[in-house]
């Protein structure tokens, strides 16, 4: 099987779940059944790879065209890259889309080639009504993008079932269309590692218990929720924030004034790592935190988590979303219920009681050690069990395959 794979992330051009998604999606699939199948990802950037059976090649963008808004640049640079990455492919038999940005291709390719469409719902542009500080009205072409690939795909992978809900609800996928695959983690590379120099490097104090926290700089994973939640934490924790590249110039400002106040005002130690982390660095971060915190307000799946349970880390978080798919309240971790305002703004209807519930959480994880050991453990456990790539690439290739039945010649 020839599989072209679309995205706009894929390393080192990685800022989200999705790009480390397709990163072991693509290498798992071309390693299944004797690395029999074709796999061809075109992603934005200037990669070019070829290893065996897997290809990657980067599409280039454009700085020439008009624009009336610079919100707009966004979409018209990932429409343009779009039809170049249609031009690019040859032959395939299977086309998989990841994210809005890439589905305009995955149209394209469909109807020229008359080859299955899938597209995998990381996220949607519905529920994310926030971009639109980012792309201004374009969010709405955006938004239309989206909804037309969802109404053209023969095939849907949700990360969970609240997402297979959505996609079903909001754009009127037939539930047979969608199939519900997780998403996975890297077992070797996500382990246990300890190394107390990485700590003093960051100015964390070793022989002090730290929580972590681990995200771009966005409304949607709740960094501000945790800042307020800093008050009502026992005084002896220290609060690490892995934080930058934030999506806007305003989100960006309001976090780092926020962030600052704390500083002044806490009781805490609160760091702030405001610069890229080093993968290695991330996983010693990771294993040697007492806790990691997700206070996401809108979280389809959550991968994070995964890396912090994979490195036998508890974890307290959200219970949004795929997040209690991944995090089994009371047993790898804790769930702090949001109650949002509506189904369309995912803030919580009552900010300072979730702050207040998040902290509640955290100290009592925090507060026993045993508890705290035994969700780490289980953690592990879990993830071993349920979300290796392998078995995440398998489950993925029989949905190909039953499309392409589906199909027929």
């Amino acid at each position: 099987m020839k599989v072209v794979l679309l995205t706009n992330e894929y390393p080192p051009h990685v800022y989200g779940g999705a790009g480390v998604h397709v990163q072991y999606l693509s290498r798992e699939l071309a390693r299944l059944e004797g690395s029999k199948h074709e796999i061809q990802v075109l992603c934005f950037g200037e990669q070019m790879e070829h290893s065996g059976n897997l290809e990657v090649e980067g599409i280039r963008g454009a700085s020439d065209f008009p624009y009336q808004d610079e919100r707009h640049q966004k979409l018209l640079d990932a429409l343009l890259r779009n039809v170049r990455m249609t031009g690019s492919v040859k032959e395939a038999d299977i086309v998989h889309c990841h994210t809005w940005y890439t589905c305009l291709g995955g149209c394209l390719i469909k109807e020229i080639f008359g080859i299955p469409l899938v597209i995998t719902t990381h996220s949607l542009e519905t529920h994310r009504p926030w971009k639109e500080e980012q792309l201004g009205s374009a969010y709405r072409a955006s938004t239309w993008v989206e909804k037309t690939a969802y109404g053209n795909a023969d095939g849907v992978i949700a990360v969970s079932q609240p997402m297979k809900r959505a996609v079903h609800e909001l754009y009127r996928v037939p539930l047979e269309r969608i199939r519900v695959i997780p998403n996975g983690i890297d077992t070797n590379l996500y382990t246990p590692t300890f190394d107390p120099a990485v700590l003093t490097h960051y100015q964390i104090n070793p022989d002090k218990p730290f929580l972590l926290f681990v995200a771009r700089i966005t409304r949607q994973k709740g960094i501000l929720h945790l800042v307020n939640a800093i008050q009502y934490l026992l005084p002896e924790i220290q609060v690490v924030i892995c934080a930058g590249a934030p999506d806007t110039q305003e989100i960006g400002e309001e976090t780092a004034e926020r962030i600052r106040q704390a500083q002044r005002e806490s009781k805490n130690a609160i760091i702030w790592i405001d610069q890229w982390v080093p993968r290695a660095h991330l996983i010693c971060l990771y294993s040697q935190a007492s806790v990691f915190v997700c206070p996401s307000i809108y979280e389809p799946f959550g991968i994070i988590n995964l890396e912090a349970m994979a490195c036998g880390t508890p974890v307290v978080a959200s219970a949004v979303g795929g997040i209690p798919e991944v995090v089994v309240h009371g047993e790898t971790g804790w769930l702090v219920p949001l109650e949002p305002k509506d189904l369309q703004d995912f803030e919580p209807r009552d900010p300072e009681k979730f702050a207040r519930d998040l902290a509640e959480a955290l100290n009592r994880l925090l507060d026993s050690p045993e508890e705290k050991r035994a969700m780490g453990l289980q953690g592990r456990k879990r993830v071993e069990e349920y979300f290796s790539w392998k078995h995440i690439a398998g489950l993925t290739l029989d949905f190909y395959a039953a499309l392409a039945r589906k199909q027929g010649p």
